[in-house]
């Protein structure tokens, strides 16, 4: 591929969040260990209103949750029950089997907020897809940060531009946030093989060839490329290296055999799974293909 690829994303819902979905697609089903993205768009809850995802599962991948705006609580299997902030790290990696919950905290459901956010899967290298499950929550003055001349850049997971994250990712990882004010510039380098860009706000140029809001643009591999903002410009570039081979995505499942796929489905269905403690709901196994659920 010498010239980017545009994925234009397909619009859900879930639990009465609106949110736009470029991967996975047709187009591409992955970006360096990134399988699945979801942008949740800016949604202003009125009191006594939230998100409610239920007790769900998860094998072979690490699910990310970043806030531009608003608060999700995280319980999980592990006994994991934690409040995260807008700015703040939310990192699962799922081993051979784990469950969670992802709920807008009571405290915030009274008084009414707003939610903006992104929601990702990245597929846990092969050695990784077996064994025990991990949570870790990191807050946003732990993430590193460079601001000059214009552009900042925070660094959510992996490493670039000369900052490396405290997320403990499984294999090489590029997630930055960034933000350029009106006619800045920023060069893109090809210290990770793969990458793709996402503009959440405002019009930029890639290369002078200018960019559709909310259309992931996957890059060349091995070519420098440069952003242009012609507004203040709010977007987040993301990558790594490639994976160690196809993946599977089955409903809340990825793995790299499909055996584990079914057996995961198999063991759900029965109620062979770790539990969140303190929930008794939970979102059954779809008896056709459904979308994922999101974290």
């Amino acid at each position: 591929m010498n010239t980017p690829l545009v994925i234009r994303p397909r619009a859900e819902d879930v639990e009465g969040q609106p949110i736009l979905r470029p991967l996975p697609s047709a187009k591409c089903r992955n970006v360096g260990p990134f399988v699945f993205f979801d942008h949740m768009l800016e949604t202003r809850y009125p009191a006594g209103k939230g998100m409610n995802i239920r007790q769900h599962p998860h094998i072979g991948l690490s699910t990310l949750t970043y806030l531009f705006e608003g608060q999700i609580q995280h319980k999980d299997s592990l006994g994991s029950d934690q409040v995260v902030n807008a700015g703040d790290v939310s990192w699962m990696t799922a081993g051979s089997a784990i469950a969670h919950v992802e709920r807008t905290p009571e405290a915030l459901k009274d008084s009414g907020f707003t939610m903006h956010g992104l929601q990702i899967w990245l597929a846990s290298p092969k050695d990784h897809e077996h064994g025990p499950g991990h949570y870790s929550h990191h807050p946003a003055a732990t993430l590193p940060v460079s601001d000059n001349l214009g552009v900042k850049i925070r660094m959510i997971a992996g490493s670039g531009f000369c900052l490396e994250s405290p997320v403990p990712v499984l294999s090489p990882t590029l997630y930055a946030e960034l933000n350029l004010q009106t006619a800045t510039t920023l060069l893109i380098p090809t210290e990770h093989e793969e990458r793709a860009l996402y503009v959440l706000s405002g019009e930029a140029q890639l290369d002078g060839e200018s960019l559709e809001p909310h259309a992931l643009v996957v890059l060349p591999a091995g070519k420098e490329m440069t952003l242009f903002a012609e507004s203040d410009c709010h977007a987040v570039l993301f990558g790594g290296a490639p994976l160690d081979g196809p993946r599977r995505i089955n409903w809340n499942f990825v793995a790299s055999d499909p055996a584990l796929i079914d057996e995961a489905r198999r063991r759900w269905a029965a109620g062979d799974w770790p539990t969140v403690p303190g929930e008794s709901e939970r979102i059954e196994l779809p008896k056709h293909r459904s979308p994922p659920t999101p974290l």
